[in-house]
């Protein structure tokens, strides 16, 4: 049996975390819910976004799934997702971006995955006003961080099959801090001579990736961008309502949709569980059930594609709850 932690989250949360909940349950897997409260729903009852029984229960499972949860804006608590994985040091962001046949897209064929550094670069949150008129903020890459990221990356090709390793820099102008990434990688490539290797300028990636994604395979990039172009990423795919995300660390890990809350849509019944439903298919590769991993995404696959019972923004009329039915019913064979 696995106990998994679960914060089914703000806004839309709890109605893709229900829906959620029923696929995996689809699968016979023998699971417990640790149930926790974050975001919103936490700041009445603890003062925080963030108590710290969530990260205790986080600790003590070592495997998380959670809904998206909301972050006052502007001033006040920092951004609760920075927060975990800052306090479970979750350093390796994994974000695939896969066309599904049946969505709506210009690409055909696209099997992306964004490695994403989850603890430094301006992320860092080390910040400061320069008299009244000025703020600064500063990009903070180190060697140890740099390394360990960019091993996840290409043991995560050599452990998927993988072809290339593309690293992602601005290093023609930032000749220190990305400089140093980009050695960093280079160095670590040598010890993977069966997976391809190369870089590119951030700039250039984005464009790149526009024009021609299919060349491109697995890319590991600091903090800043990999926000940016794994959000580009969905965007070539159908939206961040189709993609998942991955927070690992040495010790736990957190999945969970990419996407925001969506206040407006709260308890409507209307909203796509695409990205929280890959987001358990994530979970269950790292557990090593693959047979019930695969089981989900290839019926998330088929009901996608017969277009019948999905949501209104996949051309379909179904509530997410007959969806997640639907899904649940094609898991249980």
């Amino acid at each position: 049996m696995y106990t998994i932690t679960l914060i089914r989250g703000d806004g839309i949360g709890p109605e893709i975390s229900e829906a959620t909940l029923k696929v995996i349950e689809a699968t016979g897997l023998d699971i417990k819910w640790e149930e926790v409260t974050a975001g919103e729903g936490a700041i009445e009852e603890y003062g925080t976004p963030l108590p710290e029984h969530v990260l205790e229960s986080l600790r003590k499972n070592g495997i998380g799934l959670k809904g998206p949860l909301t972050t006052p804006i502007g001033s006040g608590f920092r951004s609760i997702n920075v927060a975990l994985r800052m306090e479970l040091d979750l350093y390796a962001n994994l974000r695939p971006s896969k066309t599904f046949p049946g969505v709506i897209s210009r690409y055909e064929d696209i099997d992306l995955v964004v490695v994403r550094e989850n603890t430094e670069d301006l992320y860092s949150g080390v910040e400061h006003m320069v008299g009244k008129d000025a703020a600064e903020s500063i990009k903070i890459i180190t060697r140890s961080a740099s390394e360990r990221i960019a091993r996840f990356a290409f043991e995560y090709a050599v452990n998927n099959d993988r072809r290339k390793v593309t690293a992602v820099h601005k290093a023609n102008i930032l000749k220190l801090s990305d400089g140093l990434f980009l050695d960093v990688a280079g160095e670590v490539a040598k010890e993977y001579p069966q997976i391809e290797f190369e870089d590119r300028i951030v700039d250039n990636m984005a464009m790149q990736l526009v024009q021609k994604p299919q060349l491109y395979d697995v890319m590991v990039m600091p903090n800043l961008y990999g926000d940016i172009l794994s959000d580009l990423c969905a965007g070539l795919v159908g939206g961040l309502g189709l993609v998942p995300g991955a927070n690992i660390g040495a010790r736990a890990a957190l999945f969970e949709p990419v996407h925001g809350s969506a206040p407006k849509y709260t308890g409507q019944n209307r909203v796509n569980p695409t990205a929280m439903i890959m987001a358990a298919v994530l979970m269950l590769d790292y557990l090593g059930e693959k047979e019930a991993a695969r089981r989900v995404e290839n019926a998330l696959a088929a009901v996608i594609k017969e277009g019948k019972m999905v949501t209104v923004d996949l051309g379909g009329t179904a509530k997410t709850f007959e969806m997640a039915e639907a899904l649940a019913e094609r898991v249980r064979g």
